[in-house]
């Protein structure tokens, strides 16, 4: 099996899930620059209206090219709070969403500094709910490029613009086999918005619970 480095994002988006059993290791880098329009600070949940971007505000603003690692959260607009309330608006009739609500209220409460840190909180709650057992590290230096016998780059490549994107498995499907499009599950407001593929993790888990697993699958 290959091994798989990816940018560390907010509650990241169901297709990176749906792609972890097919890697040896997971390797999220930490020393690549922050990009801005994307799930580095940003995750996507479904709303009555459609699509809802999440976003975590940043010391330096969204342009900035700091290394992830340093990258500071902003403390103004009181955040956290806000994106805990907009999740209770979306999802507080969803099926499995209070098996889930105390846990991850407690999660939206715990003070964080560094962008970083908070997106492997988020990744590793989302691991022990769902639950799956997945192999990751975080990079402990640069590497721009490696070695494509070994390794698949998904740095950049998981994007909210084309969340629904199931390209980026043909990177390890047999030679000539297309990818599957993303299966469609319950969703809230499916009968509003039609099925949304691509959301956050968090989409999944509160709609489908311990079924996640089995969908990811």
């Amino acid at each position: 099996m290959m091994n798989l480095v990816v940018d560390l994002q907010y509650f990241p988006s169901v297709t990176l899930y749906k792609n972890l059993h097919k890697f040896s290791n997971i390797v999220f880098d930490q020393y690549e620059h922050y990009q801005k329009m994307s799930f580095r600070s940003r995750c996507q949940i479904a709303g009555s209206a459609g699509v809802i971007n999440l976003s975590v505000p940043l010391v330096k603003g969204r342009d900035q090219k700091t290394v992830m690692k340093d990258v500071r959260i902003s403390d103004r607009d009181r955040w956290q709070e806000q994106h805990w309330k907009t999740i209770l608006s979306c999802y507080s009739r969803s099926p499995w969403f209070e098996y889930y609500r105390e846990e991850l209220g407690d999660l939206y409460q715990k003070p964080v500094v560094f962008l970083i840190d908070w997106n492997l909180a988020c990744f590793e709650w989302s691991l022990k709910m769902l639950p799956l057992s997945v192999r990751f590290t975080l990079t402990e230096t640069w590497q721009k490029n490696y070695d494509g016998q070994e390794w698949i780059d998904w740095r950049g490549r998981l994007l909210p613009k084309n969340r629904s994107l199931s390209g980026v498995m043909e990177d390890v499907l047999p030679a000539g086999r297309i990818p599957e499009k993303l299966e469609s599950y319950y969703q809230v407001f499916a009968e509003r918005t039609g099925f949304l593929p691509g959301l956050s993790i968090l989409d999944l888990l509160f709609c489908e619970g311990k079924r996640a697993v089995t969908y990811l699958k």
